[in-house]
């Protein structure tokens, strides 16, 4: 027997990156009364990682819940960068409708377009919310044309040409119908979601069953898995089957010791829940995304999303430096592979290998944000590593060599278009599409291999003097496009091991830019800066004055450096060339040839 549990709704915020999903959130989770009057919330509640925090992006979907008159709304806050696009994936096997957040002064993005087109596939209802229609330059009819162009090029079929737009400015807490008139709360976009959005079926007198698409840890109950009742009831203390993902012929009785409801930010304990539902649960072990937990009696899986596959890798190695081990806690290859291959239970877009080494991993991504904001989280749990440039990974199909091509979009002012066109041409760009400007930007569209972006980025800011926006997806597999020119820049490389002194950097800043300062520790083979001419260059940065009794007017003032570049973690990546790493501890970045030792460095050049 099936019935539609109308108390309940099941939708996820997609959108591209910073079209302000979670502070719509925020916004619903306001107007639901979640938070007292007088209590203090800081923006974007959602994104509760210290590194969410500081870069203003959603990188893990998060499940919160409404309520709204009499319904309980289950809204999954989903991230927007494409790199991420594996949290977006699985979450929406969790829904039964999507709202898709577009910025009224952008339009749709790369990655509207790839969360849209993953609904799609899954017959999911779309809303359609315009935010930000109180900044300057918003054009909302104009963006609707553009949302619906979108809609019709990824196959929509008539039930979604007819999705109602609602109008918004998340951060000021309104919607509205009329996108010239300001709205007084919310409420259009939650009788939206009412009307529009489904109910969850519920098979209740069939044998349960829950797909596992969030995991979660705590020190206190383990892991803790997270999904939609696909059918039957759930109680705390059942006997259940956990079929596993990666092998359905491997299923193990187990038994639910708890399960939670989502009220709020909060998990609150219940007694059972029924299908429809989205819950948490605990009490069991070595729990995956993508498991099946069944009744006894119809132990069968359910299908999970195939994942899109990873576009770069890059290798972890212990760190073998002059310094290692000064810094971090965590440093042996035992660790270190420990702590990747648990990363892997919980991002289902990673994927970690073992080499023919003990001390070194090949950790597959999506892209170079996913593999940083994972080197990010280690070093500050206190792991020390080694990281390699980033490759990206070919495919031999029909004895043809294929590699991953993204989509580049990028909004500019006429000035710069030159320069872009001409660096991405160097590195296989082909210019699809370019628009006439639009309050002051020119949108332009390449197809370009994912190698061709791999250090491109803190270039493309240099050529636009940070006026440039670009945005990236990925496209497929294409025949490979042929060789790129490699950066134009040497390396600056100490020879000696020692503290940078202020005299022996004097010295060495004619030759280019330097990445250190008076005090730093050196060692030799370390990379203290970069040269323009293109050729590796080895200096002294810990010389320092002799001393003498005789004082000579004018040489002896005081020595005037150069502001040193500090190099993120992101720099770094891009920065770096085949025969060099990046050594990664709980303080510091320091980039260093993979041979420390410049004679051995010199003969293995030669061969």
């Amino acid at each position: 027997m099936s019935s539609t549990a109308t108390d309940i709704r099941n939708i996820a915020i997609i959108a591209h990156v910073d079209h302000g999903k979670t502070t719509l959130v925020d916004a619903l989770l306001r107007q639901s009364g979640v938070f007292r009057e007088n209590q203090v919330v800081s923006d974007r509640v959602m994104d509760s990682g210290d590194i969410e925090k500081e870069r203003g992006i959603t990188i893990l979907s998060k499940n919160t819940n409404v309520q709204y008159k009499d319904t309980k709304i289950n809204i999954i806050d989903t991230p927007g960068h494409a790199d991420f696009g594996g949290e977006v994936e699985r979450v929406l096997k969790m829904v039964d409708g999507v709202v898709l957040l577009v910025d009224a002064f952008e339009g749709p993005m790369p990655q509207t377009k790839f969360v849209l087109k993953k609904s799609f596939d899954l017959g999911l209802k779309v809303i359609v919310c315009i935010n930000k229609v109180d900044r300057d330059g918003a054009r909302p009819e104009e963006v609707i044309d553009e949302v619906m162009d979108l809609f019709i090029e990824l196959g929509a079929d008539d039930s979604v040409l007819d999705a109602p737009f609602i109008f918004a400015s998340a951060k000021q807490g309104w919607a509205t119908l009329d996108a010239t008139q300001v709205g007084e709360n919310m409420d259009p976009l939650f009788e939206a979601i009412l009307e529009n959005i489904p109910a969850p079926e519920q098979v209740v007198d069939a044998p349960f069953q829950l797909l596992i698409s969030t995991i979660d840890y705590s020190e206190y109950v383990g892991r803790i898995g997270i999904g939609k009742i696909e059918r039957g009831a759930l109680r705390r203390g059942d006997e259940a089957v956990l079929v596993n993902y990666n092998d359905p012929g491997v299923n193990r009785r187990v038994k639910i010791n708890k399960i939670f409801e989502f009220q709020g930010l909060d998990r609150v304990e219940t007694e059972g829940a029924t299908a429809g539902n989205i819950v948490a649960v605990t009490g069991i072990e070595n729990l995956n995304i993508g498991d099946t937990l069944a009744s006894p009696e119809a132990p069968q899986a359910l299908e999970f999303v195939r994942i899109s596959e990873p576009t770069l890798s890059m290798t972890f190695s212990v760190n073998n430096s002059p310094f290692a081990g000064r810094e971090g806690e965590f440093v042996t290859s035992r660790q270190i592979r420990s702590r990747l291959y648990r990363e892997l239970e919980t991002d289902v877009s990673l994927r970690v290998e073992d080499t023919d080494t003990t001390d070194a991993f090949k950790v597959s991504g999506r892209g170079e944000l996913h593999l940083s904001v994972l080197i990010e989280n280690l070093r500050r749990e206190g792991y020390e590593f080694q990281v390699s440039k980033p490759e990206v990974l070919f495919k031999e199909v029909d004895g043809k060599r294929l590699e991953p091509m993204e989509e580049v979009t990028i909004d500019v002012n006429q000035e710069f278009i030159g320069a872009i066109i001409e660096k991405l041409g160097r590195r296989k760009g082909e210019l699809v599409t370019m628009r006439e400007p639009d309050g002051g930007y020119t949108r332009l569209i390449f197809k370009i291999p994912a190698r061709g972006l791999v250090g491109y980025r803190s270039e493309f800011m240099t050529d636009t003097k940070g006026n440039g926006i670009m945005n990236s997806e990925f496209e497929g597999y294409a025949p490979f496009k042929g060789e790129i020119p490699r950066r134009k820049t040497g390396s600056i490389i100490s020879f000696d091991t020692g503290t940078a002194s202020a005299y022996g950097l004097h010295n060495a800043q004619d030759r280019g830019t330097l990445f250190v300062v008076p005090g730093d520790e050196v060692y030799e083979g370390m990379v203290v800066g970069s040269s323009p001419k293109g050729l590796d260059l080895e200096v002294s940065v810990t010389k320092t004055k002799k001393q003498t009794n005789v004082r000579a007017s004018g040489s002896d003032e005081a020595l005037k450096l150069s502001p040193a570049k500090d190099m993120s973690l992101e720099e770094a990546i891009e920065f770096i060339e085949e025969d060099e790493l990046i050594e990664v501890t709980p303080q510091s970045f320091r980039i260093r040839k993979t041979i420390l030792d410049a004679n051995k460095r010199y003969k293995a050049n030669k061969k």
